[in-house]
């Protein structure tokens, strides 16, 4: 028998009822045709999972009933990623944010950097994160993760650099004119990738990640666009020092 996971975005307590997020309700109900009492696996991303059920279908939306809290451990990677990510146009971050989390990346940081296109203001910001943190935890019942990758706030390319000054591990910035390949990176456990928006990192950018210590990394001869770069650097990685 099939047991789903769902992400429910709030605390999870024995005994309890939570009201299942709308989109996995209908999910349950309609595709998967699922009926009061059907066994579920429960988690809220603090890396732990609970057994559950179905406990009520309304209108209103699904309600599921909390269980005991189990042992299962979420399969995540030795190798600690970070993606900085330029803020890409709509369905193009959202496909970032999601492979990015079935590639097993720790921490994800929203950059705005000189050819961002993406304009958040201080009342689109939060809307946007709670959308973003969505995807995660959709991409987690996929593929087994029971940890969110941590997702920052949008920060500036420059304000965040400065701010990496006493980080630990290999630095990289995405250029396709970079000094270094990802085959002649040593053994590391942890890294942070920098990937530019639409239109790739500017010098401008380049010169700022220099200044706090980062290295160009080319990928190969060709041009990958922004959905695809940071992607295939973080599968490269993984391969090679991570999960592989």
């Amino acid at each position: 028998m099939r047991i789903p996971r769902v992400y429910v975005p709030q605390p999870l307590h024995r005994g309890g009822e939570v009201d299942l997020p709308l989109q996995a309700g209908e999910h349950l109900v309609r595709v998967l045709r699922l009926e009061r009492g059907h066994p579920l696996r429960l988690f809220n991303g603090d890396g732990g999972e609970y057994a559950g059920e179905i406990a009520s279908l309304a209108k209103r939306g699904v309600t599921a009933r909390v269980g005991e809290r189990r042992a299962t451990p979420s399969p995540e990677s030795p190798l600690r990623i970070t993606l900085a990510q330029g803020i890409a146009r709509g369905e193009k971050m959202d496909w970032i944010l999601q492979k990015a989390t079935e590639l097993g990346v720790a921490r994800i940081v929203p950059l705005v950097t000189e050819r961002t296109e993406v304009r958040l203001d201080a009342e689109r910001t939060p809307r946007r994160l709670a959308h973003w943190r969505a995807v995660l935890g959709s991409a987690c019942e996929q593929c087994g993760r029971n940890l969110l990758p941590q997702l920052d706030e949008p920060v500036r390319l420059a304000d965040w650099a400065a701010q990496t000054a006493d980080d630990r591990g290999l630095r990289l910035a995405l250029d396709p004119n970079g000094s270094r390949s990802v085959r002649e990176l040593g053994p590391v456990a942890q890294a942070c990738v920098v990937v530019g928006p639409e239109g790739g990192l500017a010098d401008a950018d380049l010169a700022i990640l220099a200044q706090a210590g980062f290295t160009g990394l080319r990928l190969g001869p060709r041009i990958l666009r922004t959905e695809t770069a940071g992607l295939a650097a973080l599968a490269a990685l993984q391969a090679l020092h991570g999960d592989g």
